[in-house]
């Protein structure tokens, strides 16, 4: 359903585990940024009245995300604060083509991957941390990113044909695993 090409590793939970409130600090970060991504599509493509009409969904449902991390970290005595962030989304935007429609498919899939990968680890912290309520946290999150995914995807297909964005998708795909591959010191959400 997601079309990853990786799964996550023992190893990146185990850093979750030894660095719980640093990945918490980051999926706060990751919400905003996640909120941004979707206003900066919407303002790019203004005209695409569908892309703009699901930009503005997410924008409210990220922006909740947000607020819903920052109140566990409050309850949680974590103070909310600037972090080095990890290259992950970097270096999947590095990717992105400079001419459009290739410009827009690319940003609408690099988003979705995104949201798939955040899906996928949700459910990992969701079916392993033994902290029951950021267990149930994880799992009430989970839905929604792999809308969110979906939405990506569909709204790529309304910019080239299915089978290029299929394509276009796979090798994206395969260098968002290989940019995880490469590892990161720093514990983070996309890590």
């Amino acid at each position: 359903m997601l079309g990853l090409k990786s799964a996550t590793s023992a190893c990146w939970l185990e850093q979750v585990r030894e660095n719980l409130k640093e990945v918490l600090i980051d999926h706060a970060h990751c919400e905003k940024k996640a909120a941004r991504t979707a206003m900066n599509l919407l303002c790019a493509y203004d005209t695409h009245a569908e892309l703009c009409r699901e930009m503005t969904l997410i924008i409210a449902e990220e922006l909740e995300h947000f607020d819903l991390v920052c109140a566990l970290l409050l309850r949680r005595g974590i103070t909310f604060r600037r972090q080095q962030p990890a290259a992950y989304g970097k270096e999947l935007n590095k990717l992105v083509r400079s001419n459009e429609p290739d410009r827009a498919v690319d940003r609408l899939l690099v988003a979705g991957l995104i949201e798939a990968r955040s899906c996928e680890r949700f459910a990992a912290l969701r079916d392993h941390l033994e902290d029951s309520e950021l267990a149930a946290f994880y799992g009430n999150l989970f839905e929604s990113e792999a809308r969110h995914h979906t939405t990506y995807l569909r709204l790529a297909r309304s910019f080239a044909s299915p089978e290029v964005v299929a394509l276009r998708h796979d090798e994206l795909a395969a260098a968002e695993a290989a940019i995880l591959a490469s590892g990161s010191l720093l514990p983070r959400m996309h890590s």
